[in-house]
Order: C-alpha cells, then sequence, then structure tokens
C-alpha cells in the first residue's frame, strides 16, 4: 500500500495490543507486534492467519531496556525509522491502599508508566530526526476519574496522561504528534486470566477484605454483561494513524466520555456517597 507504515505496538499478547496489531496488519502496514514473552504468540498468530495477515513478532519486555534495544535497533536496520509507536503493554492491579504492597505499587508504574518511558526514549530520537512520527499511548478512564480500590491503577495512568500531555507540547516542535486513548471497560483477559491483585487483597484480617470481595463480585458480574467489542478500540488506533492532524485525547466510547464528564462535574462528596453505596452497600 502507497501509504504503508513502520508501526511498532507493545503488550500484543492478548486484548487491544493483539487485536490492534492484528488490525494494522491487515490494513498493510508493516507491523511490529512484541510482548514481554512468547506465551501469546499463539494467539496473536492465529488472528494474523484469520485476518490473512502477517507481522514481525518480537520479544520486548517494557521494564527491560535491553530488550526495547535490540527490537528497535533491527526495524531501525531493516526499515530505517518508525512511523508509529502505540504504547499499549500494561495492566492493572486491583486493591485498596492499605492492602497493596510498596511492590506493588511500585511494579504498577515501572510497567505503565517507566514502560512507556523506556520505549520513548529509544523511539523519539529516531523520529526525532526524521521531522515526523506518532506516539499513540493507551491509558484509560481512569486516567481521569478515579475509584476505590483502583489507586495504584489510577495513579499510574495519572501519571501517564500527565507526562504524555508535556510530550504532546514537547514533540510538536519536530513535527511528531501525541495521542492519548482512554479506553473504558472492555472483555478482555485483564479482567480475567491477566488479572492483578494487591499482595493483600484476600487477606480475611484486612478491614478492607469483604469491601474488596464485594468489588471483585461487582466487577465479574458487570464484564460478563459488556456487549462493548475490544476491537473498536483497534479500529478507533486505526482512524488516529490515519488523521492528519490527531488531537490529544480520545475516549473510546460514548458512556466511558459521560462517566468523565460527570465525575468531573459533580462534587466530590457525592461521587463519594455513590461509590459508597455500590461498594460499601451503604444505603
Amino acid at each position: 500500500m502507497n501509504n504503508q507504515k513502520i508501526i511498532l505496538v507493545t503488550g500484543c499478547s492478548s486484548g487491544f495490543g493483539l487485536l490492534t496489531a492484528a488490525r494494522l496488519a491487515s490494513s498493510g502496514h508493516c507491523v511490529w507486534a512484541t510482548m514481554r514473552n512468547f506465551n501469546g504468540r499463539g494467539t496473536l498468530e492465529n488472528e494474523l492467519a484469520a485476518r490473512h495477515a502477517q507481522a514481525f513478532i518480537r520479544l520486548l519486555d517494557v521494564t527491560k531496556k535491553n530488550t526495547i534495544k535490540e527490537v528497535v535497533e533491527e526495524i531501525q536496520e531493516k526499515h530505517q525509522g518508525i512511523d508509529v509507536l502505540i504504547n499499549n503493554a500494561g495492566y492493572g492491579i486491583g486493591g485498596f491502599f492499605e492492602d497493596l504492597s510498596e511492590e506493588d505499587m511500585r511494579q504498577q508504574m515501572e510497567v505503565n508508566f517507566f514502560g512507556v518511558q523506556n520505549v520513548c526514549r529509544e523511539v523519539i530520537p529516531l523520529m526525532r530526526r526524521r521531522s515526523k512520527g506518532r506516539i499513540i499511548n493507551i491509558s484509560s478512564v481512569a486516567g481521569q476519574v478515579a475509584s476505590p480500590c483502583l489507586g495504584a491503577y489510577n495513579a499510574s495512568k495519572w501519571a501517564l496522561e500527565a507526562f504524555s500531555e508535556s510530550l504532546y507540547f514537547e514533540l510538536s516542535l519536530f513535527g511528531i504528534s501525541v495521542c492519548i486513548v482512554e479506553p473504558g471497560s472492555y472483555p478482555t483477559n485483564i479482567f480475567t486470566q491477566n488479572a492483578h491483585y494487591a499482595k493483600n487483597f484476600d487477606n480475611e484480617q484486612s478491614p478492607y477484605f469483604p469491601f474488596s470481595q464485594r468489588l471483585k463480585s461487582l466487577s465479574k458480574q458487570t464484564i460478563s454483561k459488556l456487549k462493548r467489542d475490544p476491537e473498536d478500540v483497534a479500529r478507533l488506533i486505526e482512524k488516529i494513524i490515519n488523521k492528519p492532524h490527531p488531537r490529544l485525547r480520545y475516549v473510546s466510547d460514548f458512556s466511558s466520555w459521560m462517566r468523565i464528564k460527570t465525575q468531573k462535574f459533580l462534587p466530590p462528596p457525592l461521587i463519594s456517597n455513590i461509590f459508597r453505596r455500590i461498594v460499601y452497600a451503604e444505603k
């Protein structure tokens, strides 16, 4: 295709990363789909085959700088540049603050925040030298509004949002655009086999135990009823790639957009009362 782009995507073993890599590859782009281990390689390969597409699949752990450097150097040697970087790798950990260990908190930031920076440090110089490029950071609705039991995840995504916004202004000087995609909840593996919980999430001695268990149950019920198609996020990312002048932020669906607007508009005590009824079952 005439407008083929060289695209690097992180976190492609499942979820949005897998669907985005497969979709972009099936559209004729040259996709480098990466993952921290090859446990999800077969799933990605099956998705690519179903779409009659191909992609370069490589190991890349955003917390291990040597793996980033190796992949970026290989892409540079083969294509002399990277047109689009999609920072998708990440995870969410559930748990009230007192149930979270210091390691829980640090690891959440290490992957979701510092991991994005690690990849950007390798890719931005290549884009800057060519005076073009696009960086798409996958954040979350949780990057704009906070919830109980998601403090670590909220913190990592809020930090990512601030970093991305600052980068948006800095890199515009060099013809590089920065975009943030904020998905709401979708039925992906982040809520099932990829779910992470605080060290003391299931500790019956924790003062938060009944609330964390209630939230886990509510979350499973909500996700099981979700009809949203995760492919919608991949479609949105594809649209952003094709836009000549994309804006900074994109929310993936209307209900998530409404939640952001509502939670930012309503006074915090009212929001707190709503959460108390939902999370703590207060009347």
